[in-house]
């Protein structure tokens, strides 16, 4: 016994060795215990750690990143954001949980001075209809963001107001979600280029009480819009502007609405809304590249709003003489019985190099609707086929017999040459009857085909998407290349 108690207090004495009176950990450099901190991705526990010693007291501080999670009391972040010195934060990602205007304006205004990097505000709208009340308790303003460059706010529509003053002279990316807008400073004010001068990406999805926006940017690369409610007025003047995005913002609009966009270098278009040529005014876009437009509804009863969407889609592709790339939806109704076919609406399409159409076919052919619209561009080199096999039969896979859909045999017998046309992709292939039928005349068709991709919907099982690969290469030539896992 006595031996061993001699032993322990010598082994511990060892393992303290410059130990009791110094904390080995805390000898560790501060750029490695900082690396140390930001693996808990939480502040509030890094500041905890202040009780360690006296070297961890102000080590959290100096931190560049700090997270906030829902339950943070305002004030606890405000002292956080305060006590990092001009400049020394470089990212910032608050969490709110059914948050206030006063929850946000306790502590943006000291992260607007402090902050250098981004800005990351979510707030998560817990009770059902708490967004609609939102922004009727008020605003927050957000203050100028002088040295940020990029803020992201997620708001569940709570109320914001924009500051009148001062210039966000680094801000490169800006993202508003779910934004109840307030104030007398317009948005687009905010944004162009005298206060926003080298934004490049900006991006307002769900936003609210905007009724008129106007950019006008000198940098501004990357703009997309999408159900911006009540939009009635748009107006885009950006020389650089490469991409731009309008989904869903003029349909719930009370008045006629209006657009003006220039955007001369524009390469891509996403315009999945309303579209009038005399009251929306696109502007020479001869670099654009890419155009996708609203769903066309091949079959309907001609109410309203299909009369409106598929005119807004034939109006658009009228428009522009050559693109590049065309992105097109194509939806077939569950039921089409006595219901008008509406493709043939449909009278030109621009000159078109690469084809990507997305099929939604509900079980129902759509050889009819594909050979409609390649009789118009004869000229395409790539044809894509994504196909949706969704269907709400949990046994059917394809219509039933006698179906309308079928009684349009024009494309089964009827001669057309693709003869530029090389690639073929179909994606989420169901393995149909119909899907068989239609390759069969692809193939006929594209007389210079070279290679055809087929994968398959995860719900094919491997023994059929197998056996349709088979059926597909006793159509093909030898001298085109059958791609994908099924195939031999």
């Amino acid at each position: 016994m006595e031996h061993c108690d001699g032993e322990i207090p010598a082994k511990r004495s060892k393992l303290s060795d410059g130990g009791a009176s110094k904390d080995r950990l805390s000898a560790l450099p501060d750029d490695l215990l900082l690396q140390i901190l930001l693996k808990l991705v939480d502040t509030a526990v890094a500041a905890r750690t202040s009780v360690l010693s006296c070297r961890w007291r102000r080590l959290w501080t100096l931190l560049p990143k700090l997270w906030f999670y829902p339950g943070t009391e305002p004030l606890g972040i405000r002292t956080a954001v305060e006590s990092h010195e001009d400049t020394a934060l470089h990212y910032l990602d608050v969490d709110l949980l059914d948050g206030n205007p006063e929850s946000v304006a306790v502590w943006i205004p000291i992260a607007a001075r402090r902050l250098s990097g981004h800005l990351d505000l979510v707030n998560t709208v817990e009770q059902h209809g708490s967004e609609d009340k939102a922004g009727e308790i008020g605003a927050f303003e957000l203050p100028c963001f002088e040295i940020a460059t990029s803020i992201h706010l997620e708001l569940g529509y709570l109320g914001m107001a924009v500051h009148p003053l001062g210039v966000f002279a680094r801000l490169a990316d800006l993202n508003l979600t779910c934004v109840q807008l307030h104030g007398p400073c317009m948005l687009g004010e905010a944004v162009s280029s005298p206060r926003c001068p080298s934004l490049q990406r900006l991006i307002v999805h769900g936003a609210r009480g905007l009724g008129n926006f106007t950019v006008q940017s000198e940098s501004l690369k990357r703009l997309m819009l999408r159900n911006v409610h009540g939009l009635e007025q748009l107006t885009v003047i950006a020389p650089a502007l490469l991409c731009l995005s309008v989904i869903c913002c003029f349909n719930s609009s009370e008045n006629q609405p209006v657009a003006n966009i220039s955007a001369p270098e524009l390469v891509i278009l996403l315009w999945s809304d309303d579209y009038d040529p005399r009251f929306t005014q696109l502007g020479k876009m001869e670099n654009l590249q890419q155009l996708s437009t609203n769903p066309f509804l091949v079959y309907g009863q001609y109410s309203y709003l299909q009369k409106s969407v598929n005119s807004y889609t034939m109006k658009l592709l009228r428009h522009f003489q050559l693109i590049q790339n065309l992105s097109l939806g194509l939806i077939y109704p569950p039921e089409i019985t006595n219901h008008e076919y509406l493709m043939e609406d449909i009278t030109r399409l621009p000159k078109i190099a690469v084809m990507i159409l997305h099929i939604y076919p509900n079980r129902h052919s759509f050889g009819a609707s594909l050979f409609h619209l390649l009789s118009m561009c004869t000229g395409v080199r790539k044809l894509t086929l994504k196909l949706d096999c969704t269907t709400s039969h949990p046994v059917r896979t394809v219509c039933s017999t006698g179906c309308v859909c079928d009684l349009t045999p024009n494309w089964k017998t009827e001669e057309l040459t693709l003869n530029c046309l090389k690639k073929v992709e179909v994606s989420n292939s169901g393995a149909t009857d119909h899907e068989a039928a239609l390759v069969k005349r692809l193939l006929e068709w594209a007389t210079v085909l070279e290679t055809m991709t087929v994968t398959f919907d995860r719900s094919v099982a491997g023994s059929k998407a197998k056996k349709f690969c088979q059926m597909l290469q006793s159509f093909s030539r030898p001298e085109i290349c059958m791609k994908g896992l099924h195939f031999a």
